[in-house]
């Protein structure tokens, strides 16, 4: 919509410029926003029905169970800005990521602030958050031996939990 020409002003060639268009009577309320390591995030209903999820799942999913998910209680959220919120809250350190034994990457919401590790079940994908000081002495020791500087690291332990050791 251009508007009415207004004859006070012209554009470079002179022909008259169109005037502004009104505003439209109520506009609609901006998402909120947070703060992120990125910066600000705008928190959308997706955003919000993601992490939603998150909390209320106990165990990693990957972005395809957390669609269905989702889907199944009739939040409409694209598949691609699952994955896109799930980037974004790894990259802000809010979920843990790790990959499953078929490699997909798999996502629960981390508990934990700080670096830590993870015991997994290899049957029925419990874990356990743990911190492993012994493991970062090591890392940082064996990066020094070797002349390197600011050793980051992940250590995932797999193996059977209790209840599936039973089973």
């Amino acid at each position: 919509m251009s508007g009415t020409p207004d004859p006070t002003r012209s554009t470079a060639d002179g022909v008259p410029a169109p005037s502004s268009p009104a505003a439209p009577a109520a506009a609609a309320p901006a998402p909120a926003s947070a703060e992120g390591r990125e910066g600000t995030v705008r928190v959308t209903k997706q955003r919000r029905a993601v992490t939603g999820a998150l909390e209320q799942l106990d165990d990693f999913v990957s972005a395809q169970d957390l669609h269905r998910w989702l889907h199944d209680r009739d939040h409409r959220v694209s598949l691609a800005t699952v994955y896109r919120i799930l980037q974004s809250l790894a990259d802000d350190g809010a979920v843990d990521v790790l990959r499953s034994g078929e490699g997909e990457a798999i996502y629960r919401r981390c508990e934990v602030a700080g670096h830590h590790h993870h015991l997994v079940c290899r049957q029925c994908g419990r874990a356990v958050e743990i911190e492993a000081p012994t493991v970062e002495a090591w890392t940082a020791r064996i990066a020094a031996e070797h002349g390197f500087t600011d050793p980051g690291h992940t250590v995932e332990i797999f193996g059977l939990c209790p209840d599936c050791s039973r089973g």
